[in-house]
């Protein structure tokens, strides 16, 4: 009987075609050289044409079926099965290949010294007559002699089994198995993070506004558009009474899923205070305090926060917020009336703006991402650009919606080839 053998590699380095042995196994005296980068690559490239499909289990039999298919001659594949985790159990779910059909729904012994290891170590080799190896149970699900597995997923859910025809080249299946597991891994890890920042997005999009307020008196439209999948800005229109509309304008620090979880928090919070009927100073004097005990209270938010009657008279409450311009016929009002950023001091105090509008002008509320953004020069689009932009829209009687995508196709007009490099809210307020 053949000694047991510890097969995992030792010092392995997949993307570089390294692996240090283990002492305890000799290369096969009669392997050739292998160009274990060259054979890397044809895995990568191979896997890579796995088109994304939505099952993780259906995109790993998938990938099954092709390093059977391709693979066969390069490693001596004649059959290959995947097993699924269900209720700790392995169960049989996919083969490929072979001269006997795999018996699909065969759970493997969970005591099975062979299946054991595969969860311990993560790749095995085994042959007939290695310590562990039955024999009755290997022949039930096809295997007569040599087989190689590897556990794959962060919790080892799933196991893919090889069969393996002939003389093995140990250090050739070790390498390939190895790379197959990390090209796999990495496939599923991407795809959870993919879906955690899709879900992330769907919430967001949840929590924008889906249409235009019918608040009398005004004509109102609001825009965002993150820089990466999920972003840090956002708006919201709150109806404080029927007499009463309240809109925020919000821009977490940095962007991406940490800041979009923290806007995500912020507007919750300000729903929930809304609730309580406080005054406008009140309202951002509380949410500091959510913001300042969130989580991700080591990440801080700006808000501008604003309560618009029906005759023009508009409250508000700036938190660091770039100021809101304020577009009359012939001249401008920055709001930068409030306070601290939210976050970093819950005993911060705020105090509290008016103005107000009259028929024909505008209040135009934006985010940083709109004047940072530079063009290939490195120029910022700065406030000048919007002042002018703004004040031929309001002497074009232009709508609020007219308004906020012409600012939009401005910017882009300067940026025009340099990404978007920050998150860009505007939301427009008109007065009718």
């Amino acid at each position: 009987m053949m000694a047991d053998r510890r097969v995992v590699p030792i010092g392995f380095d997949p993307s570089r075609g390294e692996m240090q042995k283990s002492g305890s196994r000799k290369a096969s005296p009669s392997s050739a050289p292998t160009d274990y980068r060259g054979l890397y690559r044809k895995l990568e490239r191979a896997l890579g044409r796995i088109e994304r499909i939505e099952n993780n289990t259906e995109m790993l039999e998938a990938i099954l079926r092709l390093l059977v298919r391709e693979f066969r001659e390069d490693l001596g594949f004649e059959m290959g099965r995947l097993y699924s985790r269900e209720d700790g159990d392995y169960v049989l779910c996919c083969a490929a290949g072979g001269r006997v059909p795999a018996p699909i729904g065969y759970r493997m012994p969970r005591g099975y010294p062979p299946h054991v290891r595969t969860l311990a170590e993560g790749l095995v080799i085994m042959r007939k007559g290695d310590t562990g190896f039955d024999e009755d149970i290997e022949r039930a699900i096809g295997v007569t002699s040599t087989f190689a597995a590897i556990a794959v997923g962060a919790t080892n859910g799933h196991v893919f089994a090889f069969s393996v025809n002939g003389e093995i080249d140990e250090d050739r299946i070790l390498y390939s198995l190895s790379a197959v597991r990390h090209i796999v891994n990495l496939k599923l890890a991407q795809r959870k993070l993919t879906d955690i920042i899709e879900e992330a997005r769907n919430i967001q999009e949840s929590l924008l506004p889906s249409s235009s307020p019918a608040f009398a008196g005004y004509d109102i439209y609001g825009r965002s558009r993150p820089a990466e999948v999920v972003g840090g800005d956002i708006f919201d229109y709150l109806e404080v009474s029927d007499d009463l509309l309240g809109i925020a304008i919000a821009d977490s620090t940095g962007h991406g899923l940490p800041a979009a979880l923290l806007a995500r928090d912020v507007v919750t919070g300000l729903r929930v205070i809304m609730n309580e009927n406080l005054k406008v100073v009140r309202v951002m004097e509380r949410l500091n305090r959510v913001i300042h005990r969130a989580a991700l209270s080591n990440s801080f938010i700006s808000l501008f926060y604003a309560e618009f009657e029906r005759n023009g008279t508009v409250f508000y409450s700036n938190a660091g917020h770039n100021p809101p311009l304020l577009v009359r016929r012939r001249s401008f009002e920055e709001l930068s009336e409030g306070g601290l950023i939210l976050g970093p001091n819950p005993a911060a105090r705020y105090d509290r703006g008016f103005v107000r509008l009259e028929a024909g002008e505008m209040l135009v509320m934006y985010t940083d991402g709109l004047v940072e953004a530079e063009n290939a020069s490195g120029a910022p689009y700065e406030t000048t650009r919007l002042r002018r932009v703004a004040r031929r829209l309001c002497a074009a009687k232009a709508s609020a919606r007219e308004t906020v995508d012409a600012i939009f196709e401005a910017v882009d007009a300067h940026a025009r080839g340099v990404p978007q490099a920050d998150d860009i809210t505007v939301v427009v307020a008109r007065k009718i």
